[in-house]
């Protein structure tokens, strides 16, 4: 089993990521924030830069955790929009990644399922970019976009189905998703798991302390050939945590489980991982 992780939890400098990763026996990165900026802002010195740092330190660039399809549908410029994507996919070749997370676009939630058809013809156009480069598109389930629950994720990739999916079960249950039918209803295109657990109310909790049934998915992605994961922690409120989610839709963080540092909640979100996999 590969563990990658997003190190930015432990960090936002890449030196401290990288020494989290090391001390923690993780892989490589699901790559997010450098030095405090976005992944898709970086120059193409930095990614270079980034690259030798982590081929020094026998770790890799498994996925570019991009923004990627984090705009609202109706008020952001989709044309601008692409040139972001064009822009990650060059720094997904530099940094070496196999894969980019992505989202299916913020959508009003009194009338999300109308924007259906909207939503696959923009993935339909990253994809079209995409043609050629080698690199895998993964879409994430996550609040206030249309892909938030397992039917409309299920439509996605029915549409286009290049797309594979992170299933990330933290997410699932603050959509008030039942994470074992989400389950039974999209693992046939997941590609890898986001290891992150959430209680009823949503407070993000360590892999197998809610009800996100992390253990049971988790051992029927093994069982059914699944080798690598990404622990996404957030125990703890870290630089960008803001900036991931939509106003109106931030998770609970912190709050039931408390960690000094950020170290810290790094390490209890890697060794809560580790305990399930015994």
């Amino acid at each position: 089993m590969k563990i990658y992780a997003f190190a930015d939890e432990a960090s936002p400098i890449i030196d401290e990521q990288i020494k989290a990763m090391k001390e923690n026996g993780v892989d490589g990165l699901e790559i997010r924030n450098v030095d405090s900026v976005n992944i898709a802002e970086i120059s193409d010195s930095k990614a270079k830069e980034v690259r030798k740092k982590l081929d020094n330190a026998c770790l890799r660039v498994w996925t570019i955790g991009s923004p990627i399809g984090k705009i609202d549908i109706e008020k952001d410029d989709f044309t601008l929009h692409t040139e972001k994507f064009k822009r990650t996919l060059e720094l997904a070749d530099i940094l070496g990644a196999e894969n980019i997370r992505l989202f299916s676009f913020f959508t009003p939630a009194e009338n999300r399922d109308s924007y259906k058809d909207e939503v696959i013809e923009r993935l339909g156009t990253f994809f079209e970019i995409a043609k050629g480069s080698g690199i895998t598109l993964c879409h994430e389930n996550e609040k206030g976009i249309y892909g938030d629950i397992p039917e409309r994720c299920l439509e996605i990739h029915k549409a286009l189905p290049e797309m594979k999916a992170i299933f990330d079960p933290a997410n699932y249950v603050q959509c008030g998703v039942d994470t074992l039918q989400a389950w039974e209803l999209l693992k046939g295109y997941v590609k890898y798991l986001h290891i992150k657990d959430a209680l009823a109310d949503g407070s993000v909790v360590p892999a197998g302390k809610g009800i996100g049934n992390v253990e049971f998915i988790l051992g029927d992605y093994i069982r059914n050939g699944g080798d690598s994961v990404t622990v996404e922690p957030h125990l703890t409120v870290f630089d960008g945590l803001k900036g991931l989610e939509k106003e109106g839709d931030a998770s609970v963080v912190g709050e039931v489980y408390k960690y000094a540092t950020a170290e810290e909640a790094f390490l209890a979100a890697v060794s809560a991982l580790r305990e399930i996999l015994i």
